[in-house]
């Protein structure tokens, strides 16, 4: 076993995910420690879990920078370094032609609230990985940018309760549930400016049986997430990952582009 990578990881809630990775990372599943776990909520289950591992915690409540900006966003205090042409020029989450008032107060207080989050990573040290294990939030370009300083080797990993590109958002187990799937099932990715649209790293997938309710549904996404993220940020510590570009030339001459993760084999 080589050198450990140092993983800092995001939440918002129970943390059952994180609690698979704390539980691979000493076990050796994962070659890996972890660093910190950061929530935006505060009394959460999953900072409970951190300190129960004696694993270092904070908390960057979005709220108030969200409340500070609606009583008075002509003095609301933005980043020195925060550009917001260039932010919306980026970012995917919003229609281009999507209101102006509402983006601008996304990604300001956004901004706001990530600049305290990146002040508190530095804080605990250099990471090599940050994890969102149940992290509600979407992450914006500002953060991307300054945590992902090698835009070639993305480090900011992701896990999604469907078989993405299908059923992006906040409910992939009950989008799948509604919709009559016949197989459910999880996805690791990389974040990219978009909503659960980064490169995909590693998928499971489950049979959905006619039986089976909501409660069956997320019950065998979960059993499949706990072993995927170990499984994924562990490719990651051994350096097998590798994005790549990929141009595609369709049969009607259309090109596309896209953004892979290569797993090699372990020697």
């Amino acid at each position: 076993m080589g050198e450990k990578i140092r993983i800092g990881s995001l939440i918002s809630g129970g943390g059952t995910n994180l609690q698979a990775i704390i539980d691979a990372c000493e076990d050796g599943r994962i070659d890996g420690e972890m660093a910190f776990v950061a929530s935006d909520q505060s009394g959460v289950k999953g900072l409970e879990r951190a300190r129960n591992h004696n694993i270092a915690s904070f908390v960057v409540e979005y709220g108030p920078f969200i409340q500070a900006y609606r009583q008075d966003p002509a003095h609301f205090a933005l980043p020195d370094d925060f550009d917001f042409s260039e932010i919306r020029a980026k970012q995917h989450l919003f229609p281009t032609d999507g209101p102006e008032d509402r983006i601008q107060s996304f990604f300001c207080t956004r901004a706001a609230a990530e600049s305290r989050l990146l002040s508190e990573i530095d804080a605990h040290g250099p990471v090599d990985l940050l994890v969102l294990a149940g992290f509600m939030r979407n992450l914006t370009p500002y953060f991307i940018d300054r945590f992902n300083t090698d835009p070639g080797n993305p480090r900011i990993m992701n896990i999604h309760p469907a078989v993405l590109p299908s059923f992006p958002g906040v409910d992939g187990y009950g989008d799948t549930f509604r919709y009559g799937c016949k197989v459910g099932g999880c996805t690791v990715h990389f974040i990219d400016y978009g909503e659960d649209s980064g490169p995909i790293i590693g998928q499971r997938a489950f049979p959905i049986l006619e039986t089976d309710t909501l409660d069956d549904v997320k019950r065998k996404g979960l059993e499949q997430e706990w072993q995927l993220y170990p499984q994924c940020i562990q490719n990651f510590a051994r350096g097998l990952m590798k994005t790549v570009n990929m141009t595609h030339r369709l049969d009607d001459g259309r090109v596309f582009q896209r953004t892979v993760v290569k797993i090699a084999q372990p020697a």
